[in-house]
C-alpha cells in the first residue's frame, strides 16, 4: 500500500517520492529506482546544506531572492492594517518607506544585482535563485555541460554578495 503523502502546509519537512528521470519503469508503471525529496528546500538552501556554498553565497542568493518577490508583489487595494508605527522616532519603521515605494526599492535592488552579474551569471543566477530550478535543468536549460553550473553559480553569487556588500 503507497505511503499516504503529507501535505506541504501539515508537515515542516513536506517530503515526496520522484522517480529518477531516465530510470526504468516496473511492470505496474511506478520507476524501479526513486528518490525522496524535501519539497520545502529550494535549490540553494540543498547547496549550501551540502557544503557546496558558503554562508555569504547564500546570503546573497536569499537577498536577490527576497528582492525578487518583494518586487513582484501585486499592490495594495484594501486598507492595511499593520501594527508599525508610521512616526518618524525611535519606533518608527527604519526605512521610512510606503508599501509601494519597498516594492519599487526591491525591483531598483533587484535590477541593479543582475545588471551588475552581466548576461550569462544573471540566467544561472535567475534559474537557480529565484525560478527554484535544480543545478540539472538549469544547465540544460542553458545548453551547458553537465556539472558546469555550480562553478558559474559560485561565482554569481560571489559578485551578488560584492553587490549588496555582506561581510566576508
Amino acid at each position: 500500500m503507497p505511503r499516504k503523502q503529507p501535505k506541504l502546509h501539515d508537515d515542516p519537512r513536506p517530503l515526496a517520492e520522484r522517480g529518477l528521470p531516465g530510470g526504468r519503469r516496473l511492470a505496474s508503471g511506478r520507476p524501479a529506482r526513486s528518490v525522496t525529496v524535501n519539497q520545502a528546500e529550494s535549490p540553494l538552501a540543498w547547496l549550501h546544506a551540502r557544503g557546496h556554498l558558503t554562508d555569504r553565497q547564500f546570503d546573497a542568493g536569499e537577498k536577490l531572492r527576497f528582492d525578487y518577490e518583494s518586487a513582484s508583489l501585486g499592490p495594495r487595494v484594501t486598507m492595511g492594517w499593520n501594527p508599525e508605527p508610521r512616526g518618524k522616532g525611535r519606533r518608527g519603521p527604519a526605512d521610512h518607506l510606503e508599501p509601494g515605494e519597498r516594492q519599487l526599492a526591491a525591483k531598483q535592488r533587484f535590477d541593479g544585482a543582475l545588471a551588475a552579474l552581466g548576461g550569462e551569471l544573471s540566467d544561472i543566477a535567475w534559474r537557480v535563485v529565484c525560478d527554484g530550478q535544480s543545478m540539472g535543468p538549469a544547465e540544460r536549460g542553458l545548453g551547458w555541460p553537465a556539472r558546469s553550473g555550480k562553478l558559474v553559480l559560485r561565482i554569481a553569487l560571489d559578485r551578488l554578495a560584492t553587490f549588496y556588500r555582506l561581510p566576508g
